[in-house]
């Protein structure tokens, strides 16, 4: 498949998946290949439009934590330069939204939130072997 047209393809879905999970209160599509999925907005970095992303999350303490995997693209996906750019942004949970502001998790927390993050979802392991680059791990910190 042509990788516009996969992008495109993959566009809609995710779309689709972030209307069904609004709309339900997040019953639909909480969770995608047995991974817990929260709605991540951001602000386009360039653009200043917003964005969801729907993501799969762990959680440590009061935080979330995301993964900028991208599949184990040799580039982070654009939500992640979004929130370093603009990094107080809301996540839905369900049917809870909340305030929280972003941030890198330093080299001890990934090393620590790692191995949770592959026991969410284990294809992480993979992704960080295909791929060059050191594949972040995000904290969605609550905003004070």
């Amino acid at each position: 498949m042509p990788p516009k047209l996969a992008h495109r393809i993959w566009h809609r879905f995710t779309q689709a998946h972030v209307r069904a999970y609004r709309a339900s209160g997040g019953r639909i599509g909480r969770n995608f290949r047995g991974a817990p999925v929260a709605l991540v907005d951001h602000v386009g970095r360039k653009s200043g439009k917003r964005y969801t992303s729907p993501l799969m999350y762990g959680k440590d303490g009061e935080s979330v934590v995301l993964v900028a995997s991208f599949g184990g693209a040799p580039r982070d996906p654009a939500w992640w330069p979004n929130l370093k750019a603009n990094p107080r942004t809301t996540v839905q949970i369900g049917s809870q939204r909340r305030d929280v502001v972003a941030r890198q998790a330093t080299p001890e927390e990934k090393q620590r939130l790692w191995p949770q993050m592959v026991s969410v979802y284990a294809p992480y392991e993979d992704y960080q072997r295909k791929t060059e680059r050191d594949i972040p791990v995000v904290l969605l910190e609550p905003a004070q």
